[in-house]
């Protein structure tokens, strides 16, 4: 390579980094200024605080999966000094170390402990699956959620009775966008649709989405699931988590809980044909 272009490279490269400084720099300061970024916690392991009992659920198994996986990590590290410190290779020795290759016990056990391990964490998984997708149909507040690009239309069903829905149009800031109104204390049944691409239906204090997939039918259970509303009333953000077009990124919307009476005046207010 010649002198010349060694020195063109080496002045692209340090105009380069400072760039890239400044390009992490404006990606952390708009991650950081964002408003619909909920608090986390260490002692939850980074998750916001759940509103929902199947929340519970979430963080029981997230816990439960980072405390196995930094007990796993600390054990293969300690085996790993440990085997670096006692068993060096002398200059004074030429022999190799007792080799275990071929020693059915060890390597019974080097199968049977992975085995194990994997086990339990598909034990736990399937189980808690079972809990976070069961619907029982007998939610007595049932919520109908079209996704279209590049926003969203919830019409609510309370014991039968179906009230005006509320729809939005793209929005930079959640507050703005449609908001969807729970009541505390409640199973809440969701319908998930779409009849363009496909959505993902995410409100982060569920600690649970969803994908909303054109084509499924009504009858179908993929894309129905159910929540119960703890006591914690709020305004939480809610958005599309899957990259659906040029407007993903302003598919916003809310999720408003509050007491039972509040709700019973916001189900007198927006009935069917009432106005607005």
């Amino acid at each position: 390579m010649s002198p010349t272009r060694r020195t063109t490279r080496r002045s692209l490269a340090r105009r380069r980094v400072p760039r890239a400084a400044a390009l992490a720099l404006l990606l952390a300061t708009a991650t950081a200024c964002a408003n619909d970024v909920p608090e986390a916690d260490w002692s939850r392991g980074l998750l916001p605080d759940h509103v929902t009992q199947e929340g519970g659920v979430v963080q029981s198994l997230w816990n439960g999966a980072w405390i196995a996986a930094l007990a796993t990590g600390a054990v293969v590290i300690v085996l790993i000094l440990w085997a670096a410190i006692f068993h060096r290779k002398r200059k004074s020795s030429a022999e190799l170390p007792p080799q275990v290759r071929y020693n059915l016990p060890i390597e019974m056990l080097y199968t049977l402990i992975p085995l194990v391990m994997v086990s339990v964490f598909f034990f736990f998984t399937a189980r808690d699956s079972e809990t976070l997708t069961r619907v029982d149909g007998d939610a007595p507040v049932k919520v109908s959620v079209e996704a279209y690009q590049w926003s969203w239309r919830f019409t609510t069903t309370v014991n039968g009775q179906t009230l005006a829905p509320v729809a939005g149009v793209p929005v930079s800031d959640y507050n703005q966008g449609p908001q969807l109104v729970l009541p505390v204390n409640t199973k809440v049944e969701f319908d998930l649709s779409t009849d363009d691409v496909i959505h993902s239906f995410w409100v982060p204090e569920f600690l649970f989405k969803r994908d909303v997939i054109p084509g499924i039918p009504e009858d179908n259970p993929g894309r129905k699931f159910q929540i119960t509303t703890l006591n914690r009333t709020g305004v939480f953000a809610g958005r599309c988590a899957e990259l659906c077009g040029v407007d993903h990124s302003r598919m916003l919307f809310s999720v408003k809980l509050v007491p039972q009476a509040e709700f019973n005046q916001y189900i007198a207010t927006h009935q069917a044909g009432s106005a607005q």
